[in-house]
């Protein structure tokens, strides 16, 4: 059989990781041991999300630079893991040498298949999400995962296709009921698709932004976070290298996430495989959040407990 490989998502380096994350290690690390237990070669990988506008924020509030500043965040995660003794074999940051090349070749993989476009934009940015939001998306003009306003940004940027892949995203959710799991999440995304997508921003000007990886032949703009993360769990197994991992491990057979970061992993990054010819994941396994009096555990408002107390 096919080595089970296993993924988390990758911790967002702007702040320590809170006791959520030790939860979604510890869900990842049940699965990976079980699969173990059945004779089956398990390779397991979870690390850091290092480039965007809040890490730079909060790099430049610390007296950092941003390189030091995402260093320190993806040791406190390593030493997390140990303390729970989590069975990774491996663990990635994205500003790692592999991770980077792994996004340029992806990048002009999407682009060379006509995928991606360039035009003036003008919309509401969420910086704790690192995401654009709509006004449906809104509480009283407010994220309600944040509590915060996002701040309204025009520049010119590189587009992604998205709607280019509705059908095949419908297509997807008819053919494997079991794509995402619980049904919940399952009906949630199937609903979403059915309203419509629309084509995302998948750059920022380095007049506003400078941390993150270039694009390709355009050094006026860098990747947008999510189009750079979500690559990591083919980065890790050696894409745009020429090397084995790729044939041997994907597709990965689940993403471990949270449901905040459900639509990125079951619309977004499926749609992003589509457009560069590279086979989905199996399966998404998305979990619950740890709540303080009601409100998502965030590290942006603050209401975190350290997983080492």
């Amino acid at each position: 059989m096919k080595p089970f490989y296993i993924t988390t998502a990758i911790v967002y380096a702007n702040a320590e990781p809170h006791i959520g994350f030790a939860l979604e290690l510890v869900y990842a690390d049940v699965l990976a041991r079980y699969y173990r237990m059945t004779g089956r070669e398990v390779k397991y990988l979870t690390g850091t999300d290092e480039h965007g506008s809040k890490i730079a924020r909060k790099a430049k509030e610390a007296g950092k630079e941003p390189q030091e500043f995402v260093n320190e965040i993806a040791g406190k995660v390593r030493e997390l893991a140990d303390e729970l003794s989590i069975s990774n074999d491996d663990f990635i940051q994205t500003t790692e040498a592999r991770h980077k090349t792994s996004v340029e070749v992806f990048w002009k993989k999407v682009n060379n298949a006509g995928y991606i476009y360039k035009k003036a934009y003008k919309g509401l940015y969420c910086v704790g999400c690192e995401s654009f939001k709509t006004d449906k998306d809104l509480i009283d003009g407010k994220c309600p995962d944040h509590d915060k306003a996002p701040e309204e940004v025009e520049e010119e940027n590189y587009f992604f296709k998205l709607t280019a892949f509705e059908d095949g995203l419908k297509k997807l959710f008819a053919e494997r009921p079991d794509f995402v799991v619980p049904d919940t999440k399952f009906n949630e995304i199937k609903q979403l698709l059915e309203s419509g997508l629309e084509d995302i921003s998948i750059s920022r000007s380095t007049k506003v932004l400078k941390w993150g990886i270039p694009v390709p032949g355009d050094d006026s703009q860098v990747i947008y976070v999510w189009f750079d993360a979500l690559v990591n769990y083919i980065s890790a197994l050696g894409h745009g290298e020429e090397k084995e991992g790729m044939k041997k491990y994907w597709p990965a057979d689940i993403h471990i996430i949270g449901k905040e970061i459900n639509r990125f992993h079951t619309i977004l990054w499926p749609a992003m495989l589509m457009a560069a010819g590279i086979k989905v994941p199996q399966q998404v396994g998305v979990h619950g959040w740890i709540t303080v009096d009601g409100k998502k555990m965030s590290k942006t408002i603050g209401n975190v407990v350290d997983p080492s107390d």
